[in-house]
């Protein structure tokens, strides 16, 4: 399956979701992406969100 590759807008909108706590599930439905490609996105630009069972990505 081909990544989607991601727009400024929606890296934008990942920080912003990381800044208020959102958690990883939320931010992937948020953003329509899987929780693994929130996940390394969110390493790739040295941001943390916590998983619904509170542990952190």
């Amino acid at each position: 399956m081909a990544r989607k590759p991601w727009s400024f807008k929606e890296d934008r909108r990942l920080m912003e979701l990381a800044k208020s706590s959102v958690s990883l599930e939320e931010a992937a439905k948020q953003l329509g992406r899987t929780p693994d490609a929130i996940k390394r996105m969110a390493l790739r630009l040295g941001l943390s969100l916590k998983s619904k069972n509170g542990r952190k990505s």
